[in-house]
């Protein structure tokens, strides 16, 4: 395949960051949420060892904070997503489906508490914005709804707590997962918590000034060469390993949470108000399609990224990637599970793999083999 240009103008927003990103040698963007966002700098590889080893600063704005705030947020927030929110505490993320009355998967954001009456919804790439606001007038909600003025910066890998804590101070470590602190950088607070999407270990920084986009940036860099840090963001080979999802590769509206195996992040018993509740509790385990792991010895050509069997289509691969640490070709399928209640492998290009459950199990892979 040629190298393809991205023609960037105003409908690719920039970024605060964006000039230092350009200064790091970024070779590649992608689009998201209609901004830039940098896919790799030396190579995926390099790049990779780099998160896997030390620790990497990323750009990831394009995380664009849904605000809901108003009397009535908590309402609308519950019914966008089958998950129970009603014991979150402030400074709290929720990983949470957002579904529809159907039980078709909108986006697979971070719910954050941000105070009483004030959530944060952390979105994958899809506007649920829209969908919110139509919600909220059709339903007559008491809700401003609007895209924050927060630009999130991550920072990723083994050394990421070191340093954070270089940086915010010694309140860092106590941070648990999915839990913040308002932090102060040069004399402005913003929340900082420990997450990302790696599992390397790190945390984002929610930016809320601009102005202070590139003193950041260079702080961290200056306070990292130690560290080997380094520019970066999402690594394809680390989220595949790691069983990461991604909204709009591996999963679509099309899909429902069971299809993607995101089970333990809906609750149907719960006495709440969803929307898309009773959707999901009539096609539990009615479901017809499961996002699976495939597993090569050696690197194989999917057609079409089909997954064929006997003349007829059995699946489709969401994501693919070879892993330089496993020495094993890894992809994501959604397969019907007809085939695979009769199957454990599939055959593609010539090549026999093995299928098996998300996120994979290398243990398990490597004694196999």
């Amino acid at each position: 395949m040629t190298d393809k240009i991205l023609s960037i103008s105003r409908r690719t927003r920039s970024t605060p960051f964006t000039r230092r990103v350009e200064a790091a040698g970024v070779k590649g963007y992608t689009v998201y949420n209609h901004m830039l966002l940098p896919t790799f700098f030396d190579s995926k590889e390099a790049d990779y060892w780099s998160l896997c080893n030390d620790v990497q600063v990323w750009d990831v704005s394009c995380e664009r904070q849904i605000e809901v705030f108003g009397p009535d947020s908590e309402r609308l927030i519950q019914l966008m997503t089958p998950r129970d929110i009603s014991r979150a505490v402030v400074g709290q993320g929720l990983y949470a489906p957002l579904c529809d009355e159907n039980g078709g998967l909108v986006n697979d954001p971070v719910l954050i508490k941000f105070a009483d009456y004030d959530w944060w919804i952390s979105i994958a790439d899809s506007d649920v914005r829209l969908w919110a606001r139509g919600l909220a007038h059709g339903l007559g909600l008491d809700v401003t709804i609007r895209e924050a003025a927060i630009w999130p910066l991550a920072v990723q890998g083994p050394k990421a707590e070191q340093l954070v804590t270089r940086v915010f101070g010694d309140e860092v470590p106590g941070i648990r997962f999915f839990r913040s602190k308002m932090l102060e950088f040069q004399g402005k607070a913003m929340m900082v918590m420990r997450s990302g999407y790696s599992k390397q270990g790190g945390f984002e920084i929610y930016l809320n000034d601009p102005d202070l986009a590139e003193p950041l940036w260079d702080e961290l860099f200056d306070r990292g060469q130690d560290l080997n840090v380094r520019a970066g963001g999402p690594n394809l080979i680390e989220r595949i390993e790691s069983g990461l999802l991604s909204y709009g590769n591996d999963m679509t509206y099309q899909h429902n949470p069971f299809e993607c195996g995101l089970d333990a992040f809906i609750d149907l018993d719960a006495d709440i108000e969803s929307m898309s509740l009773p959707a999901l509790r009539q096609i539990r385990g009615k479901h017809e399609n499961q996002l699976v792991g495939l597993v090569f010895d050696e690197a194989v050509n999917f057609v079409e990224f089909a997954v064929s069997a006997d003349g007829r289509k059995v699946g489709d691969v969401r994501s693919q990637v070879w892993s330089p640490r496993y020495q094993r070709y890894l992809a994501m399928a959604m397969m019907r599970r007809d085939y695979l209640r009769e199957h454990k492998s599939v055959k593609v290009d010539g090549k026999i793999g093995n299928i098996v459950d998300l996120p994979f199990d290398f243990d398990a892979i490597l004694k196999e083999g």
